[in-house]
């Protein structure tokens, strides 16, 4: 995985530019890249200093969770639709999610699919 290079280097760099050096010969002496320096410059004057944004990391799953009371509602009274079945309900709604979306908020909040009910060991005949 990719790692934000160091503050050090940030602050190397854009003092560098304060003192009147360009962006690409800033970014040449301390092989850097010139967009990189472009873009912690503009973060310096936006925040206050270059600090890197977050890495990795879900991104997405905030627009189907802000939708979960209608998920949960759209499983039914029994809990037993179908992925299908739900995705289609919160179509008709004008929430449009694929299904793999809502395979994966089912996983993140332990929502299982399972239809049959599975007898302990004993009651099938099986010894263990």
């Amino acid at each position: 995985m990719s790692k934000a290079l160091s503050m050090d280097l940030r602050v190397r760099v854009l003092a560098a530019v304060s003192q009147g050096l360009s962006h690409r010969a800033a970014a040449e002496r301390f092989g850097v890249s010139a967009a990189s320096v472009s873009r912690w410059r503009s973060r310096e004057r936006e925040q206050g200093d270059a600090r890197p944004k977050a890495l990795g990391g879900d991104r997405r799953s905030g627009r189907i969770d802000a939708h979960s009371d209608l998920i949960i509602e759209a499983l039914g009274p029994e809990k037993d639709a179908t992925l299908e079945e739900v995705r289609r309900a919160l179509s008709d709604q004008g929430l449009v999610f694929v299904y793999g979306t809502i395979q994966r908020f089912f996983k993140r909040h332990g929502i299982t699919r399972k239809k049959r009910v599975r007898m302990p060991p004993s009651k099938t005949g099986l010894t263990s």
